[in-house]
């Protein structure tokens, strides 16, 4: 496993028997098997799972595109689903990012806020950090990426514990490909506002991909794998990302007994 950094640790809970999962509007709208995966794992790990029905996004959109207000009637919505004082679970760096770092200025003077956002764990800083688990890789091996947002990484500090998963499957080998610090020039309304900036990042970002030899790469963000996973079939490349969920589910899961063998 790779070293863990401290910048962005924090008292971490004990094991819950229950907790929240907040699954994004991305996962919600258009990648539901994100979610679905995300919840079927960490049941495996013995935790029960809560999926309000009525969470929508967390407001990053209008919060970012400067439109305050509207803001933070959507991060009011989102707080009054998750009312018991347990984790919620956030399988987006980005969406964590907003709510664990964002929600403390925008709701600055709700009652509780702080616990409220104190509750917030992206899915891998989690399953390290909180769970502590040990993964049983049953797949064949194989080269990954991972790719980052930026706010996953540079808020939240969990492209570290994104690889320190990747690191103790042992048939999986981690590439380190050029330019994985970067944007991929998603950055949600950044790439509408800047379109030609957005595609000449992604481009650089999908080269350094492609470049570095591998069969997939793993995210935790569906905005930046929607983005790069595009860039790649306008290219015409095989290659395609895959939201970390599903890729541990898969990778730990007893291939024998899927088949009723």
């Amino acid at each position: 496993m790779s070293t863990l950094n401290t910048q962005h640790l924090r008292n971490y809970p004990a094991k819950p028997a229950q907790v929240y999962l907040y699954g994004t509007c991305l996962a919600d709208s258009l990648f539901p098997d994100s979610g679905i995966d995300a919840i079927e794992f960490l049941e495996q790990q013995g935790v029960e799972v809560i999926y309000p029905q009525g969470q929508t996004c967390c407001g990053q959109p209008a919060y970012n595109s400067g439109y305050q207000d509207e803001a933070k009637a959507v991060a009011l919505a989102q707080v009054a689903q998750f009312p018991k004082n347990i984790p919620i679970v956030i399988i987006s760096g980005s969406c964590g990012g907003m709510m664990r770092h964002h929600y403390p200025d925008l709701l600055k003077d709700e009652a509780g806020i702080t616990e409220f956002c104190d509750r917030i764990f992206e899915f891998t800083e989690f399953l390290v950090h909180v769970l502590k688990i040990k993964l049983d890789d049953k797949g064949e091996p194989e080269k990954v990426a991972l790719h980052t947002s930026c706010a996953a990484r540079r808020e939240m500090g969990v492209h570290i514990t994104g690889r320190a998963l990747i690191d103790q499957l042992d048939n999986v080998e981690l590439i380190n490909h050029n330019y994985e610090s970067e944007c991929c020039g998603f950055g949600g309304t950044f790439s509408v506002k800047h379109g030609d900036i957005s595609g000449a990042m992604v481009k650089d970002k999908t080269k350094n991909l492609v470049n570095a030899d591998v069969v997939r790469f793993i995210s935790a963000d569906w905005g930046c794998m929607m983005n790069i996973n595009g860039a790649l079939e306008y290219q015409k490349q095989s290659l395609r990302g895959e939201h970390i969920a599903s890729y541990l589910l898969k990778r730990t899961q007893n291939h024998a007994s899927e088949q009723g063998e």
